[in-house]
C-alpha cells in the first residue's frame, strides 16, 4: 500500500520543516517552472503532468505521486490537447500527460484569442479539469469544424453536428 492509498493522506502534515506551498509553476502555455526556472528535463515534466489532482478538501491544485504532494499554481488550465485523432464516429484527444479520451464539443468553448478550451478527466479523482487545446490540436479539428445555419460553431461527429459550448458544466 502506498500512502497516497491512506484515506488521510491528504490530511498527513507536511515533513518537518517543510511546506505544502511550492514554487511550481504550470504557465499558460503548459510549461512547468519551479523557483522560475524551466523545468527542462522532459521525462520530469511528464511526470509532473501525470500527478495532477486538486486536493479533496480545498480543490487547489496539487501534484501528488502517490508517496507525497504539494501544492502548486496554475496560469490557466492543467491539461493541454497535444493532438487528435479524427475518426469515423468519433474525435479522441491527445492530452499532454499522454492520456487518451474522447472530445465532446458540447462540453467546450471559446477563449481568448480563439483558443478552443474542453472538459477532460471526467472519471479522476477532483475532476472533470480544464483542457485547452494547442493551437497545432485545434488546427487538426479543421476536418470536422463548420458553422450551422444559426451561425454556431460546431463540430460533425459521428453523422451529426454538435454544437461547441452547448452544455453548460460547473
Amino acid at each position: 500500500m502506498r500512502p497516497g492509498d491512506h484515506p488521510e493522506f491528504f490530511r498527513f502534515p507536511a515533513p518537518e520543516g517543510r511546506s505544502r506551498e511550492s514554487t511550481i509553476v504550470l504557465d499558460a502555455e503548459g510549461r512547468f517552472f519551479h523557483d522560475g526556472e524551466l523545468v527542462a528535463h522532459a521525462k520530469l515534466a511528464l511526470a509532473m503532468r501525470r500527478w495532477i489532482r486538486r486536493h479533496p478538501d480545498d480543490g487547489r491544485y496539487i501534484l501528488s505521486n502517490g508517496y507525497d504532494w504539494t501544492y502548486f499554481s496554475v496560469e490557466d488550465v492543467p491539461f493541454f490537447v497535444d493532438g487528435v485523432k479524427l475518426e469515423q464516429d468519433r474525435v479522441v484527444l491527445r492530452l499532454d500527460d499522454e492520456t487518451e479520451e474522447p472530445w465532446n464539443p458540447a462540453e467546450s468553448s471559446v477563449g481568448k484569442g480563439g483558443a478552443l478550451y474542453t472538459k477532460v478527466k471526467r472519471g479522476q479523482d477532483g475532476g472533470p479539469y480544464g483542457a485547452r487545446f494547442h493551437r497545432h490540436a485545434q488546427i487538426a479539428l479543421a476536418p470536422v469544424l463548420d458553422v450551422d445555419a444559426e451561425g454556431k460553431a460546431g463540430a460533425h461527429i459521428g453523422g451529426r453536428f454538435v454544437v461547441i459550448g452547448a452544455q453548460t458544466f460547473g
